[in-house]
């Protein structure tokens, strides 16, 4: 019994220490859009003796603490690579597993009193969303359709007087069945499209494609940072266009499952050191 305790006050304790780092962490420039590349749930699995599943299932849990964190940081967009477009190529129980953690999950999170409505957070889903199974699009619809007014994230800090002039819109995108030359690809026949409805003047620039990237259509902000897990170095065809000179990229060694506030602190004390710096 005492040792139960003893675990309780240590978790309430390192709880309070958390929310007044991210206090205190808001106070200082924070970027408006931070992207994960959630790699390494199989390793993660495999080293801990799990089944796969659960090692994407633990992913997931890592999802919810990050998300919360980014919104008490007062974090506009948060996205995340949950399924690329390859991912199909991999067993079909495990994509049966990620299809139906993946609905799930959505059903969890558009939940009356869950962390989307506690923050006032609108969710996208991004990527070639016809290509998954009928019942996620049914869910993917559903958690959109009830997030779609939500205009002002109600963050759990105060907002300080140089953002209360600002309207907030807190933004989750989801990319799945994802591919970046995907998103390119049909940014770029849209504006041929677009360009199309005025032919005396059939033009396209950098703008008219990037307008209509799926980050874009979904008002998110410029991309500012990118946090990669697993220690692999490179950007599997993600937010390829949105990696721009001024995003910051971050390649962790932690899998994903184990990645922590602790892992995300020193990512945002060093956007701010070089914020501090121009």
């Amino acid at each position: 019994m005492l040792l139960r305790c003893l675990r309780w006050l240590r978790a309430k304790v390192v709880q309070r220490a958390e929310r007044l780092l991210l206090h205190v962490l808001a106070a200082g420039p924070i970027p408006k859009h931070v992207a994960f590349v959630m790699d390494g749930n199989r390793r993660y699995a495999r080293m801990n003796h799990k089944a796969i599943s659960q090692g994407h299932s633990d992913g997931f849990l890592t999802l919810r603490r990050l998300l919360e964190a980014c919104l008490r940081l007062e974090i506009r967009c948060v996205s995340v690579y949950a399924f690329a477009m390859d991912n199909f190529r991999r067993s079909p129980e495990e994509i049966d597993h990620l299809m139906h953690l993946a609905h799930d999950k959505l059903r969890e999170l558009s939940q009356h009193g869950d962390i989307l409505e506690q923050y006032g957070v609108r969710l996208n889903v991004l990527g070639k969303t016809s290509l998954l199974p009928e019942y996620v699009q049914e869910a993917i619809r559903h958690v959109e359709s009830i997030t779609r007014n939500n205009d002002r994230c109600v963050f759990s800090t105060p907002v300080s007087a140089r953002k209360a002039e600002l309207v907030v819109t807190a933004i989750l995108n989801i990319h799945m069945s994802y591919s970046a030359q995907d998103e390119i690809a049909t940014a770029v026949e849209s504006a041929i499209h677009i360009s199309l409805d005025n032919p005396s003047d059939i033009h396209i620039t950098e703008k008219d494609v990037e307008d209509q990237l799926f980050t874009s259509l979904s008002r998110s902000p410029p991309l500012e940072v990118l946090v990669r897990t697993s220690g692999v170095k490179r950007l599997s065809d993600y937010l390829l266009w949105q990696c721009n000179e001024n995003t910051q990229i971050h390649f962790v060694s932690a899998y994903w499952p184990d990645f922590g506030l602790w892992d995300f602190v020193p990512i945002v004390l060093n956007y701010q050191r070089k914020a501090w710096g121009k």
